[in-house]
């Protein structure tokens, strides 16, 4: 074969080894890519992880949603909305931690106090017995305390953390915070966890604190709607 020939084949092979190297450079560049992007989204997804984590299980703050308004926050952190002015309760119902039915509604005519927890928050954790012991001394005296569980990912820490200290009264299992996203913006509305409102006779939200309590502020909080609170003037206590 002569030279003249054997030149196109050289080109040709020449050609396609060209066109291997191009294949398996676009294929590593993509693979780089795609390893960049997944790196980027894993850290995006551990970086929301850990918001979430600093802003759920905290004490909180004293403010409300934008634009609030109609209530007003005492020194102590306590929230309240007088009467007139007090937004009413969204509909809160669904699964219990323990498998039954709630439906915060068929309490009207009661004070509801609304105590949002989760069993991976220190702050619930030393909360928790405070509002059982509150619960039984006023539950006879048209009272009904209501959990909201929250961001447990199974009912199974709930249930033991409800065994643990003794919780009688029941929780909504509610681990996407879909219920806490049911009250109105710039109202009295839940914001962080622990979080405790109180629902008045009349399905109106009246007060908030977005805080881990203690036995005496709990019942500071709530002894303004045990009697008839048609007196109440939403103003916080000194």
């Amino acid at each position: 074969m002569s030279a003249a020939s054997r030149a196109p084949l050289r080109s040709n092979r020449s050609n396609r080894t060209t066109e291997r190297t191009v294949e398996r450079f676009t294929e590593r560049t993509a693979d780089a890519r795609a390893r960049v992007r997944s790196r980027a989204a894993r850290a995006a997804v551990g970086a929301a992880a850990a918001a979430l984590l600093v802003s759920a299980c905290s004490s909180g703050g004293t403010s409300g949603g934008g634009g609030q308004t109609g209530f007003i926050t005492g020194s102590d952190g306590i929230a309240t909305a007088k009467k007139g002015e007090r937004a009413d309760a969204p509909e809160l119902s669904g699964e219990t931690v323990d498998g039954g039915q709630v439906d915060v509604a068929d309490y009207k005519g009661k004070v509801v106090v609304l105590n949002v927890w989760g069993s991976w928050c220190p702050p619930c954790r030393a909360e928790a017995k405070n509002f059982e012991k509150v619960y039984q001394d006023v539950k006879d005296q048209g009272v009904q305390f209501v959990g909201i569980n929250t961001r447990d990912t199974s009912t199974g820490p709930a249930r033991a953390f409800e065994k643990d200290y003794g919780v009688t009264y029941p929780s909504l299992y509610d681990p996407a915070g879909r219920l806490m996203l049911r009250f109105e913006k710039g109202t009295l509305n839940p914001q962080a966890v622990p979080s405790t409102l109180i629902i008045d006779r009349e399905g109106k939200v009246a007060a908030r604190t977005l805080q881990a309590l203690s036995e005496e502020k709990l019942r500071k909080m709530l002894a303004p709607y045990l009697a008839d609170d048609s007196a109440d003037s939403g103003k916080p206590e000194k």
